[in-house]
């Protein structure tokens, strides 16, 4: 007898959410509907090509099972429930529609877990007010990849990741670390990725974040990669190691008490000095995309300031950042340069 196969939704499909929904089919246990928005026509002819570190190079031709070109509305179009919607899209709160909006026309309450393999801190919290009853689950993700243009995806560094479940007050702990396993044996049913499960994933978050808040916001500001702040010498002394430190005493404050004094000199040489490695928000910057600052750098500083923690540093960088976007907002007309009434600086 056949098994029925996990309905997987993945809303988001960059590099990272298409080599995500290229394992998920590769093992057998989940039919994936992907939402393609930009290249959906070029997919829908030819397909996806990847070259990967993991898979092998030169794959021409790959479809999920299904694709679509928009977030599908399960209660109007009568679909049956998604067992799962991976959310791998930028996590931007500032600017809407925010996650929650985009991806509730395809959850089914009580049903659907959530899975959101993005970047930062506290990024549950909303989902979590937004669906109380269904099980939220993290992915922190190491894996890289990058899609080029019509559907071309190229995949060079390994898909790793660690999952746990988010605590949810409506779903029993028992009920959420369940969801977090199955969606870990659907993805790597055959145990060759390296996909662990995780029960204090916030602790995962806060690790990550040492490299996210400093390296990817200062690359942001001066549109600089890491070896070249490495190189300086003095981008790292007086900016990026200040930042790793400040957000250590941060996650120290909120209980995260095991992360080592010199866990940012490991940090600071994490990336190979042969490649100009930009960060995925430098990137974002440069094309003149919104970029991900409230939960890779606003969460943290809150978090951190909300217990007395001193973050001069990343105070500073964060204003930098809001600068930023506050640009992007206007070069999209979502933003118009005027004082309003209660302005105290006109």
């Amino acid at each position: 007898m056949t098994q029925e196969k996990t309905r997987v939704l993945v809303v988001g499909t960059g590099g990272v959410g298409t080599m995500s929904a290229y394992a998920l089919q590769q093992g057998g246990k989940a039919e994936v509907t992907a939402v393609i928005r930009s290249n959906y026509e070029a997919v829908l002819k030819n397909g996806i090509s990847i070259d990967s570190v993991q898979y092998g190079d030169g794959i021409k031709g790959w479809r999920p099972t299904h694709i679509v070109k928009a977030v599908p509305n399960v209660a109007q179009e009568n679909l049956p429930p998604f067992d799962f919607i991976l959310v791998t899209i930028k996590n931007i709160p500032d600017i809407s529609p925010t996650v929650s909006d985009v991806i509730e026309p395809a959850v089914t309450p009580g049903k659907s877990a959530i899975v959101l393999s993005q970047n930062g801190l506290n990024i549950e919290k909303p989902v979590v007010a937004r669906f109380p009853n269904n099980p939220i689950i993290s992915s922190v993700s190491y894996i890289g990849a990058m899609q080029g243009t019509d559907g071309y995806v190229l995949h060079d560094d390994p898909d790793e990741q660690k999952i746990g479940p988010f605590s949810t007050p409506g779903v029993p702990a028992q009920a959420a670390e369940e969801a977090a396993k199955r969606y870990i044996d659907v993805y790597n049913p055959h145990g060759k990725l390296d996909i662990i499960f995780d029960a204090d994933i916030r602790r995962t978050r806060w690790r990550k974040l040492i490299y996210n808040a400093s390296y990817n916001s200062i690359a942001t500001i001066l549109r600089l990669d890491t070896p070249r702040m490495r190189m300086s010498g003095h981008i790292i002394d007086d900016l990026i190691r200040p930042i790793m430190r400040e957000v250590i005493a941060a996650a120290r404050a909120n209980g995260v008490t095991d992360l080592a004094d010199d866990l940012p000199e490991t940090v600071i040489r994490t990336d190979p000095l042969h490649t100009a490695f930009k960060p995925s928000m430098c990137q974002d910057i440069e094309k003149g995309n919104f970029i991900e600052i409230e939960n890779i750098v606003g969460e943290p500083l809150r978090e951190g300031e909300d217990k007395g923690v001193s973050m001069h540093t990343l105070r500073t960088v964060y204003g930098v950042l809001r600068g930023l976007q506050l640009k992007v907002k206007e070069s999209k007309g979502l933003w118009e340069p005027k004082f309003s009434a209660d302005n105290p600086y006109q």
